[in-house]
């Protein structure tokens, strides 16, 4: 059985510095998933050097079935030497994860990768090597649907040090609170930001460390399909409903033409859902085959200002995001499906311009819908979605 490897980060920067010391790279090779955490010596720019260089050499070397031994040895004879602690030194925590399931572990130096199966924490069965005077770990392991690992900076196990606590949160008391999390049945990328939140909270709002958590998800692969504006030619109407309804996995219609397209050529009445008033997104509707029906362009704009904000790094970001599912609102619900019930996105785009929207004069790649639903997919691609489009 093949799987789908999400893969959501999140950092902080240490306070009074504009570059994070910490790095991550996720690579998609046709056949894995590669995802590389580096931790740079110090903090800053020069931290920032050591920890995007050693990411970008490993996940590189690894996509092209490099041995562990070449890659360490490759980041020894590569990264800059600091001036003041004669060292070039950077530590990494790799995780190379096959689409069977099978997947490989090495960890230089940074915090234990807390592996959770079926709500409990798992131990990893290691073994350690020496090369080039550097400790390695290395674990195989055979991943399954519903698994979840995550990997941290010390940021993170060093948070509250000094402060709210003495020696600072510790693994085991990081692995303890994510298995109460899993518990509450959270999607990875919720679960990243509490965590990261929790760490800016132990700080006082003022990391003395950079922080980053990793969260990786094993999951069978989940598939959602979007249809959202009318075709160009009203004669595609019945063939884009087809596609539609045609297409495993969730179906949502986003706009009121669209929404009125779907309705008339199944048959059927689209009910409007007026339970929650927000006044920031219009309301949804219900349509008997359809999971989710919303309004078009407001809506979807509102979801690319979120995911935006998701990107950041912005310590507001992680609070506004962490209520995603909370909310019930036609973005939220539409974004909650996106980001936390699909692996694989469909999306069927017509190119009729509302004029509405847009003075019909324009290009049609200019027009706002379009602008908007690209960049919704650019934004999806880089949380690590498979996303194919089709234009009517």
């Amino acid at each position: 059985m093949k799987i789908f490897t999400e893969a959501v980060c999140k950092s902080l920067t240490k306070k009074g510095e504009e570059l994070c010391g910490d790095n991550v790279e996720i690579v998609r090779p046709h056949d894995s998933v590669i995802v590389v955490m580096a931790d740079g010596l110090g903090s800053g720019v020069k931290a920032n050097i050591l920890s995007t260089l050693t990411t970008r050499i490993a996940s590189t070397m690894i996509k092209n079935r490099a041995s562990i031994e070449e890659v360490v040895k490759t980041l020894i004879q590569t990264l800059p030497v600091c001036r003041v602690r004669k060292l070039a030194y950077s530590t990494f925590t790799i995780l190379k994860v096959e689409n069977n399931g099978n997947a490989q572990l090495f960890e230089f130096d940074n915090p234990d990768v807390i592996f959770i199966r079926d709500g409990r924490i798992k131990d990893i069965p290691k073994q350690t090597i020496k090369i080039e005077e550097r400790l390695i770990r290395v674990a195989r392991l055979k991943l399954r649907p519903g698994d979840k690992l995550y990997m941290l900076s010390d940021g993170v196990v060093h948070a509250g040090v000094g402060g709210v606590l003495n020696l600072g949160w510790q693994w085991e008391n990081v692995a303890s609170y994510l298995e109460k999390w899993e518990k509450k049945d959270r999607h990875v990328s919720e679960i990243v930001n509490q965590l990261v939140k929790v760490c800016n909270y132990m700080y006082n709002n003022k990391p003395g460390d950079d922080t980053t958590v990793v969260g990786i998800q094993i999951k069978e692969p989940e598939y959602l399909t979007l249809f959202t504006g009318p075709p160009e030619d009203k004669n595609k109407d019945k063939e884009v409903v087809k596609r539609l309804m045609e297409s495993k996995g969730k179906r949502v219609v986003c706009g009121g033409t669209a929404a009125n397209i779907v309705a008339r050529e199944m048959g059927k009445e689209i009910k409007t859902n007026f339970d929650l008033i927000n006044p920031q997104v219009p309301p949804t509707g219900e349509i008997e085959g359809i999971d989710l029906v919303t309004e078009g362009v407001l809506t979807l704009s509102k979801c690319v200002e979120i995911l935006r904000k998701f990107q950041s790094s912005d310590i507001a970001s992680i609070n506004f995001f962490s209520t995603i599912r909370d909310k019930g609102d036609g973005a939220s619900r539409l974004l909650d499906l996106l980001l936390n019930h699909s692996t694989h996105l469909h999306f069927l785009v017509g190119r009729a311009v509302n004029p509405a929207h847009q003075n019909p004069n324009f290009p049609r790649d200019l027009t706002i819908k379009l602008k908007v639903v690209k960049e919704l997919i650019n934004l999806l691609k880089q949380t690590g979605k498979k996303v194919d489009v089709e234009f009517y």
